[in-house]
């Protein structure tokens, strides 16, 4: 088939409806699951910790209690949804049509990965300010009520491009994630599927895919909640990416471009891998698979 048929073949078969509730119940599963470690890794990387994962995430309940360890949640909530459809969507575009991405290890799968990033941190940067202002606004004093009370105020003090603060750092690094994150994800899948049925490969596929991108892309990630999580009203503390990476690297050296990793890569892999579950099970309800129907059967 030359591009325009596929084109069409693509957006004949795909069924948006199906695609938002398989991402819609990817988001909610993967961030009722993974949020409390996100937390945990947000204050590791923002403040100085002397004990583990686990002694951070005991040092939270017991001075701001259990209820803290979803403050936040809301943002990603109601994102990831929208994000997890562009995500998903655009890689099995760019992989069908545009790319022609083959199953396994395919630098193809690689590149049709990062091509939705520039749609999906234009939600993702927001989502993330406000989550991580929510995450570390108990640590001295509580000043926001809700997450909605968090963006509104700060759009009030700081006009509205406040929301996007650290967008360029926190696209590269969607970039980064989302490009080793499928050509992992394809890679180990294939071959997980020569020694395991589908409902084990899948999930444990798309974990390992999920510790290893957060692995590879964790420092950049560092480096946004440092811009992001910074007091607004502290003029004095306005730093970019680079001073952020600069004053990381002078007070923790390189290892503190990894503060939180241990979080981080416990709930990529349980995120990630109720996601691809999520997603492929979507797809198999609808057409018996994702390869059952595809350009391989169609050209």
């Amino acid at each position: 088939m030359n591009i325009n048929d596929k084109q069409k073949f693509f957006f004949q078969k795909l069924n948006f409806g199906e695609e938002a509730a398989g991402g819609l119940a990817a988001g909610i599963v993967g961030t009722v699951i993974g949020f409390p470690l996100d937390l945990v890794k947000t204050r590791m990387q923002t403040q100085n910790h002397s004990g583990g994962m686990t002694s951070v995430a005991l040092h939270i309940v017991r001075t701001e209690g259990i209820a803290s360890l979803y403050r936040g949640i809301a943002p990603p909530l109601l994102s990831l949804s929208v994000v997890n459809t562009i995500g998903f969507t655009s890689y099995s575009y760019f992989r069908e049509v545009v790319f022609q991405g083959k199953n396994g290890w395919d630098y193809n799968n690689m590149l049709s990965g990062m091509m939705g990033t520039p749609f999906f941190s234009l939600i993702t940067t927001p989502e993330n300010f406000v989550k991580t202002q929510m995450q570390l606004d108990n640590v001295n004093t509580r000043r926001f009520q809700s997450s909605f009370h968090c963006a509104s105020t700060l759009v009030r003090e700081h006009g509205p491009t406040v929301l996007y603060t650290g967008h360029v750092v926190n696209t590269i690094r969607e970039a980064a994630f989302m490009a080793s994150y499928f050509y992992v994800y394809e890679g180990l899948r294939e071959l997980f599927l020569d020694h395991m049925q589908a409902k084990m490969a899948v999930p444990v596929a798309g974990g390992c895919a999920g510790a290893l991108s957060w692995f590879f892309s964790f420092p950049l990630d560092c480096i946004r909640a440092g811009v992001q999580g910074r007091d607004l009203k502290d003029k004095s503390r306005e730093k970019g990416a680079i001073k952020i990476l600069q004053q990381l690297l002078q007070t923790r050296g390189v290892g503190g471009l990894y503060s939180g990793v241990g979080p981080s890569i416990a709930r990529a892999f349980l995120v990630s891998g109720s996601r691809f579950s999520a997603y492929e099970g979507a797809l198999w309800l609808l057409r018996g698979g994702r390869d059952s129907t595809g350009r391989q059967k169609h050209e």
